[in-house]
């Protein structure tokens, strides 16, 4: 393995389950194993579809900081395709909600997450 991908799993605090088929390990740790695998490719975005979905709130929590994580430690650009609102709120500065390929919403993350169509689409209130 190459050293930059032991560094990240390293730093993400899966350095023993670096040989580990991710299937056998718990739900969150798997996305970050699966994350640290990619970036160790070098990429020039990391695409996210719906990480979050079938997480626990812990689970959801550390997912979150590991996509902090990359943003910020790695330089990265991060596209996130996610249903949790909650999940992004906490991660981009900048949002664009689409649905089904129209744009409901763009801009600040706090505007976005207050906008009518947003809301009445995405978080049921």
């Amino acid at each position: 393995m190459r050293s930059a991908a032991r560094e990240l799993l390293r730093v993400f605090g899966l350095d023993e389950e670096r040989r580990t088929v991710a299937s056998n390990l718990p739900y969150g740790s798997q996305r970050r194993l699966e994350m640290a695998r990619a970036l160790a490719t070098n990429p020039k975005l990391l695409l996210l579809d719906e990480p979050a979905a079938g997480m626990n709130p812990q689970e959801t929590a550390e997912l979150t900081e590991t996509i902090r994580r990359i943003r910020d430690e790695f330089d990265m650009t991060v596209l996130l395709i996610e249903h949790d609102m909650s999940l992004v709120s906490g991660l981009c500065d900048e949002l664009t909600v689409l649905n089904f390929g129209t744009t409901l919403a763009h801009g600040t993350t706090e505007e976005v997450l207050r906008h009518p169509d947003v809301i009445k689409a995405y978080l049921g209130e």
